[in-house]
């Protein structure tokens, strides 16, 4: 029953992704985009659109970067993301949102600057952090919320 429910980024079904075919990369049962290889720990690429089923859906924590791709710092924290989402596959979700081209959800929770790393738990946002933080405070704040 560790079965993950992964939003399609193309058109936004839901898919259900069994434990035993996470190692597979599958693809949307409604339109046939694929979906990525589920649990992998790869960063999820949020959307406007598909922010709320994401985050608020989510069983398990989630770490959202709020980031621009003409951002010195933001550049600088990519590999730093990319670690944590493989640490943390399957115990927290880790994401991004590119505040240059999803302004809405940028706006809605107040980002005035990047890179900016919301912390969710429940659908709530519990910690925030702004600036290009070092691995071991993000992991440090990570791990409370696990």
């Amino acid at each position: 029953m560790n079965d993950i429910i992964v939003v399609c980024p193309a058109c936004g079904a839901k898919n259900r992704i069994p434990a035993d075919k996470r190692h597979m990369t599958p693809k949307c049962g409604r339109c046939g985009a694929p979906l990525g290889r589920a649990g992998d720990g790869s960063v999820v690429e949020l959307t406007d659109m598909t922010f709320q089923q994401e985050v608020a859906a989510s069983p398990v924590p989630v770490l959202v970067d709020f980031y621009s791709p003409t951002c010195g710092p933001c550049r600088m924290l990519a590999p730093v993301i990319d670690a944590l989402a493989r640490k943390y596959a399957g115990r927290a979700k880790i994401c991004k949102l590119d505040t240059s081209r999803h302004q809405m959800v940028a706006g809605q929770f107040q980002i005035r600057g990047v890179p900016t790393l919301l912390f969710f738990k429940g659908g709530q946002v519990v910690d925030q952090l702004v600036g290009a933080a070092p691995q071991a405070e993000i992991e440090q704040r990570l791990d409370a919320l696990l």
